[in-house]
């Protein structure tokens, strides 16, 4: 595990090993968000890896809401 240091500016550098490894290069955009208290950061994948994640789940009538309904 490496540490990091948040410069004045709020950036910090990817170690350079785990950049190799997850194949991340310069100008590539990074999704960034805050779960159970650390922050996370993920490559987004494209909307076509996307389709029929959801094909054959069954929903209950329960599990939809309701109260957002216009």
């Amino acid at each position: 595990m490496d540490t990091v240091t948040v410069s004045p500016k709020y950036q910090i550098v990817i170690p350079k090993k785990l950049r190799e490894r997850l194949g991340i290069r310069p100008g590539q955009k990074l999704l960034i968000f805050e779960r159970d208290g650390a922050v996370r950061l993920v490559t987004p994948r494209p909307l076509r890896e996307l389709v029929g994640m959801a094909k054959g789940l069954r929903w209950k009538e329960e599990d939809r809401d309701h109260t957002e309904r216009f």
